[in-house]
């Protein structure tokens, strides 16, 4: 099979499209023939190494990286607990330093809870961007639990993460406050945002303004970090958008009585219900799959490339 290793750490030109082995579906697995696979901004972050010391030397390059594909059942091993069936277009969520490897490569051997079926009407491009982005939000809002009626706020609104978490808090009843650059407000309210601010600094004193007292809770999508404490009210909450021992995490020094979250979203990996739900949500419309470009699998690196010069909207997709 094609897929795409990290050959060193490094920057895009590491990465390297090679053959390898045909894996197969064994006992209680399913197999899956990738066609998209997403690249995500953690996708960089082990590429360039700066998490290995995160995963204890289960991410030694030569490794694929990737968390989201989507796909074609093409295999199930004997005894798999599952009701896909050969054929079934589906969508997975994968963590690289498992036995299956990282999302990009052309077939990918998995547990059956970590396959969903594509929402409908989907491409494969599309369903790809659901998973990983989906179950990061998912895991964030399951770790507020919110009530329908409290205002959440929301910065690096903009992004794939960011929307989804706008759709997922509308979706849960909230009041929700995003910031956005010019260019992207209409974009940020095409998703359901309530509120508009601009984003960059001084942005906490602009979600102060636009929702007195503050907020009840905040995803920090952007990693502002300190600098968005004060718009979150007394005993609000905040949700980082990475883990604080991650690579451009600012830490937050003294939070006060504010709840603080971290979302590590391979805690999610066998959550097929929440994919499931996700599927829905999709199919009702209440997520937009938000695809910005799609490249070749052997243009790896050049996704990689766009993905770092930043300002993408939505997903760029590996196609295998």
């Amino acid at each position: 099979m094609k897929a795409v290793v990290v050959a060193e750490f490094g920057g895009p030109e590491v990465l390297r499209l090679v053959d390898l082995p045909d894996p197969h579906a064994g006992p209680g697995q399913i197999r899956m023939r990738v066609h998209a696979a997403t690249v995500n901004p953690s996708d960089a972050v082990v590429r360039r190494g700066e998490a290995a010391s995160m995963f204890d030397g289960r991410l030694v390059p030569p490794f694929r990286p990737g968390n989201e594909a989507a796909g074609v059942v093409d295999e199930i091993g004997p005894g798999a607990e599952t009701d896909l069936k050969i054929g079934d277009r589906v969508m997975a969520f994968v963590v690289p330093f498992m036995s299956s490897g990282g999302a990009y490569a052309q077939y990918l051997v998995l547990d059956p809870r970590q396959v969903a079926i594509a929402p409908a009407g989907s491409s494969h491009a599309e369903a790809a961007t659901i998973p990983a982005n989906g179950l990061t939000v998912q895991q964030a809002m399951d770790l507020l639990s919110p009530t329908a009626g409290d205002w959440l706020a929301v910065t690096g609104a903009a992004g794939a993460v960011g929307g989804y978490t706008i759709q997922l808090a509308k979706a849960a009843g909230l009041q929700v406050v995003a910031d956005a650059a010019p260019a992207d407000e209409e974009l940020v309210r095409s998703l359901g945002a309530d509120r508009v601010v601009a984003r960059g600094a001084g942005v906490a004193e602009r979600i102060l303004e636009a929702v007195p007292g503050g907020v009840s809770s905040l995803v920090d999508g952007a990693l502002m970090g300190p600098e968005v404490l004060p718009a979150i009210r007394a005993g609000g909450q905040l949700v980082m958008g990475r883990r604080s021992d991650m690579p451009g995490v600012t830490p937050l020094g003294d939070h006060g009585d504010i709840t603080v979250h971290e979302v590590f979203v391979p805690d999610y990996v066998y959550e097929r219900n929440k994919l499931e739900a996700l599927r829905v949500r999709a199919e009702k419309g209440e997520l937009t799959m938000r695809v910005a470009a799609e490249y070749p699998a052997a243009q790896a690196a050049e996704a990689h490339r766009r993905l770092e010069a930043g300002g993408v909207r939505g997903r760029l997709v590996l196609i295998f």
